[in-house]
């Protein structure tokens, strides 16, 4: 198990749209590629549809009174600035983590996943991070986009 906090080599990305996180891990997909971290180009696409869902759905899973006591005061840096990676998610949030995804499967649900985003007019609140507007919760999928797909880089 790679220590994802300490990965050096990521490439650095900026996303504004979700068309942008699409041709980007299309670009990917075109050819090999090589993870610097522990998930596969499939896993990261179903675990961030995974958090897109979970934008549209609700979470079913709740997070400890103290996390959504201070998550209010993180959001704005949390949609502002890029996520630094290693974050352990709470044993409840499993069911967000990626099972063995072939990359086609992991695709094909981001790019289902990004088209109910793009949709929805009235997105669940965050689990720890509270209200959100449809805005803010764009701003954080693409800094959750961002941080995943920097472990991925085309083959040479």
């Amino acid at each position: 198990m790679v220590e994802t906090a300490q990965v050096s080599g990521r490439r650095e990305l900026h996303f504004d749209s979700y068309q942008e996180i699409l041709d980007d891990v299309h670009r990917l997909a075109s050819g090999p590629t090589k993870h610097l971290g522990n998930w596969s180009l499939g896993q990261c696409c179903e675990h961030l549809a995974k958090g897109m869902e979970y934008a549209v759905d609700g979470a079913s899973f709740k997070a400890s009174w103290i996390l959504r006591l201070v998550g209010p005061l993180l959001k704005n840096r949390l949609i502002t600035r890029p996520m630094k990676p290693g974050f352990k998610l709470p044993k409840n949030a499993t069911p967000y983590l990626p099972g063995e995804s072939d990359d086609s499967v992991g695709i094909a649900r981001l790019e289902k996943a990004i088209e109910r985003m793009q949709n929805v007019t009235g997105p669940k609140p965050h689990v720890f991070l509270g209200a959100m507007t449809r805005e803010e919760w764009d701003q954080l999928h693409f800094r959750h986009a961002e941080m995943h797909l920097s472990f991925i880089l085309p083959a040479e």
